[in-house]
């Protein structure tokens, strides 16, 4: 019996704990977000400075920090209309359906070659995602992108992405690595051409 109203009490103790703790977390964790969120006054750290280049800096911590967003290419690319653009799907006829397309690449490569390779892609982040502002001095980096019998036109819409929607600056290089394909070895020399 004692073992019982021991293994009792302590259940007890367990839910009394995670009564008081779990609603003080979650507490903690609303008021840091309000106070990361909060605007500071003019004259105060971390005031949003904007500066010639059309970006808004700020800084907190002693670090500045900048809005990295390419506002002149969302507001292009929101303008943007053809099939596929915004990730909207691609209408076919019915004697383009073919179920032996996907066979090779997993995905329907004729739609995927008619879809422009610079398209327009929603913009599905949080509300508060689009107003964070990052650090000024980020390190460079490489990209490294494995492929094996990679359909050629969604190959090519990657290194697009990243190029069209990374700063020119950030980007040291972007290695490609055949992983054995067997189909098309001229295709490295001609994507070569083609960047």
């Amino acid at each position: 019996m004692k073992r019982r109203q021991k293994r009792v009490l302590q259940m007890a103790f367990l839910f009394t704990v995670t009564l008081i703790f779990l609603p003080n977390v979650g507490l903690w964790s609303l008021y840091r977000e309000k106070h990361l969120m909060k605007s500071p006054e003019p004259g105060e750290q971390g005031y949003p400075l904007g500066l010639s280049d059309g970006h808004v800096y700020s800084w907190t911590d002693g670090l500045r920090r900048r809005d990295w967003h390419d506002n002149e290419s969302i507001r292009r690319d929101e303008l943007r209309v053809g099939k596929g653009e915004h990730g909207k799907p691609y209408p076919l006829a019915e004697d383009e359906c073919d179920d032996s397309v996907y066979k090779e690449n997993g995905f329907n490569i004729y739609v995927s070659n008619n879809i422009a390779l610079d398209r327009s892609l929603p913009d599905i982040r949080h509300p508060n995602c689009k107003q964070k502002l990052y650090l000024e001095n980020l390190p460079n980096t490489s990209i490294i992108i494995p492929f094996h019998n990679e359909g050629w036109s969604s190959l090519l819409r990657t290194i697009h992405s990243i190029v069209n929607r990374t700063p020119d600056h950030l980007i040291a290089e972007i290695i490609l690595v055949d992983d054995y394909s067997d189909r098309g070895a001229d295709r490295s020399l001609q994507l070569t051409k083609t960047l």
